[in-house]
């Protein structure tokens, strides 16, 4: 498809040049729905006012919607002057941001927008956040609220507001290189080149599929557009308290991608298990029982918690390998024979290497604490040989 554009030439004079724009779009507007009939042909009316002039476009709802949002939207859809798809998940892995990751894979041009469903994100901008990448050659372009000539004016409340800016400090300070020059990586407004999309890496979990872009596989050269946060046009935010706890285990598993920082978290969550394991022990003490069974059965509210946060926080991404009652069985095997090893370690220490006893106690917590981590990774959340492996294989082709 060729396109006219005028653009002043030396002496001022406008001058005509052709550019030639790939088929059936120049962008891709990804929106990600749920349960968001109300707003969608009011998005659709501004997505026709303000984009199709300027570049043509095509728009792909992801929708995981339990009301008639595809119903609306196809009906809306017939008076649009683009392409309009809509791709339905009747199973909403990975939230909001795995809704995208689907649409970006479902997208045909070079230029993907990704943006809200409930016109809080202006259309307008979208041909701004295309010319951006253009002009810079970018291959990331944000819709930033935090420099200047954007706004955060469409949250609602000091709460929001609050939350919004310690979600974005906190990223930041932990993820400080990849987020280097994104002012607002809470972003749900960018644009991406769709070579710059590895989907196959990204683990959504959530809304926020910026941070899992960012992170995971950021894309050479970043740029940033201001923009004003809008009021939502009808319905309600679908933040949440369970949202919020979804981020924090997506900040976890981001943070953790690393064996070093997988080791680091695996410490972290084993000091934490001191609590339950004490408190435990009080309370059966308490209760009569003889401190050598009460330490042996705290031990297993100790490691009962550990399991937990581990699960949950380093390893969600790889349960699928085993069933819930192997991989419990596994760690809690590990994690005993953890009590096992270590007094003949101690002994191994003093009597044949000639190391006091504090020493020798404080190496054999460190090599066991090793020989734990590497054993709990290989035995417990590492996929099987064979047939593992192979239906891991047909579910990706799938």
């Amino acid at each position: 498809m060729t396109h006219e554009y005028t653009a002043p030439g030396e002496l001022g004079e406008p001058v005509v040049e052709a550019v030639e724009v790939a088929e059936p779009g120049a962008v891709t507007i990804v929106v990600p729905t749920f349960n968001e009939s109300a707003n969608i042909r009011q998005l659709l009316r501004q997505i026709t006012e303000s984009v199709p002039s300027r570049l043509p476009c095509e728009v792909v709802f992801v929708d995981d919607s339990t009301d008639d949002t595809p119903e609306v939207i196809h009906e809306a859809a017939k008076d649009c002057p683009f392409p309009v798809t809509v791709l339905h998940r009747d199973e909403p892995v990975g939230g909001l941001g795995g809704a995208v990751v689907e649409g970006m894979k479902a997208a045909t041009s070079e230029w993907i927008v990704v943006m809200d469903g409930d016109c809080q994100h202006p259309p307008s901008l979208v041909p701004e956040l295309v010319a951006t990448g253009e002009l810079t050659n970018a291959g990331l372009v944000v819709a930033s609220r935090y420099i200047k000539g954007g706004s955060r004016a469409g949250l609602a409340g000091s709460y929001r507001v609050a939350v919004s800016r310690g979600a974005t400090w906190l990223t930041k300070a932990l993820f400080p290189r990849r987020l280097h020059g994104i002012s607002d990586p809470m972003s749900g407004f960018f644009a991406i080149r769709r070579s710059a999309v590895t989907a196959e890496v990204l683990q959504p979990l959530g809304y926020k599929i910026l941070l899992e872009l960012a992170v995971r596989s950021r894309p050479r050269g970043v740029s940033e557009v201001p923009f004003v946060f809008q009021d939502r046009f009808a319905g309600e935010s679908k933040s949440s308290a369970q949202e919020g706890f979804r981020f924090l285990r997506h900040l976890a598993g981001l943070r953790t991608a690393s064996p070093v920082a997988r080791m680091i978290g695996f410490g972290l969550i084993g000091a934490t298990g001191f609590v339950p394991n004490l408190l435990a022990l009080w309370i059966l003490t308490r209760a009569g029982m003889h401190y050598v069974p009460a330490e042996i059965v705290a031990n297993q509210f100790g490691v009962a918690w550990n399991f937990l946060l581990i699960e949950h926080l380093l390893f969600r991404d790889r349960r699928r390998h085993r069933r819930l009652w192997d991989r419990v069985g596994r760690f809690a095997l590990l994690a005993n024979a953890d009590l096992v090893l270590r007094i003949p370690l101690i002994a191994l220490f003093v009597h044949r290497f000639g190391m006091g006893a504090l020493s020798a106690t404080a190496l054999a917590l460190v090599t066991t604490f090793v020989l734990r981590f590497v054993g709990t990774e290989a035995l417990v959340y590492l996929p099987r040989r064979g047939r593992g492996s192979g239906t891991a294989t047909a579910r990706r082709a799938a």
